[in-house]
């Protein structure tokens, strides 16, 4: 047996261009902890609502690692977590993750990432985001996708505006001891069929996706 023989998530995997989204093996989870070490935002700022980036370097990097290790094993009916690590060319450059729970009576998970500071201002978050979209929508049968930014994170919040999701309302959250909005969005399997094409445009190539349907068969039982 391999891997993906006994966990098929293992094998999950979507690609347009020269953007790659893959489930995140011991290997990748390394080079993906080093790069959160190095900066994901401004120190002045906090763009999770868990505030994971603060610490040292080292600290940082464990909570890459230990977050990682909870969620390997969430992926079924009940609960979905899938966390894919986004890589430009072959080099890791962030994480595009999704989760939800009772997947096999909602289909719908909100989606989250994150991506090197050295990354950010080139339009790889969009792309990230609308490659997420082909693989949740097309590839695993979603039927909603949700997303949220606080309102003082302008560059997620844009990101969800920029691939067609549409707002959904707000809502007051308790943030390193502060109450801060956070700005809700929300893309619908409709909305999804509208907005497709013109995402297509900016993955820069053919969506190509693996592993999906034994992930799918996981999650319908």
């Amino acid at each position: 047996m391999d891997l993906t023989e006994i966990w098929p998530a293992a094998g999950l995997r979507a690609r347009a261009g020269d953007l790659e989204l893959r489930w995140i093996g011991d290997a990748l989870m390394v080079d993906l902890a080093d790069l959160a070490s190095r900066g994901i935002h401004d120190p002045g700022a906090m763009p999770f609502y868990q505030p994971w980036t603060r610490g040292t370097p080292l600290e940082v990097a464990r909570n890459v690692v230990t977050y990682q290790w909870q969620v390997r094993g969430a992926v079924g009916p009940s609960r979905v977590v899938l966390e894919l690590g986004a890589l430009v060319a072959g080099v890791p450059v962030g994480i595009q993750g999704a989760s939800g729970a009772d997947w096999s009576v909602l289909g719908e998970v909100e989606t989250g990432s994150w991506l090197g500071r050295e990354y950010q201002g080139r339009g790889i978050g969009t792309r990230m985001r609308a490659l997420m979209l082909e693989l949740l929508f097309d590839g695993l049968g979603a039927q909603v996708v949700r997303s949220g930014a606080f309102a003082d994170n302008p560059a997620s919040n844009a990101v969800s505006a920029r691939v067609g999701y549409v707002p959904d309302g707000a809502a007051r959250l308790v943030r390193e001891g502060a109450a801060v909005e956070q700005r809700r969005w929300v893309m619908t399997r409709e909305r999804f069929a509208q907005v497709r094409e013109a995402n297509q445009a900016l993955l820069g190539g053919p969506v190509v996706l693996d592993g999906v349907e034994p992930v799918r068969a996981i999650l319908s039982d």
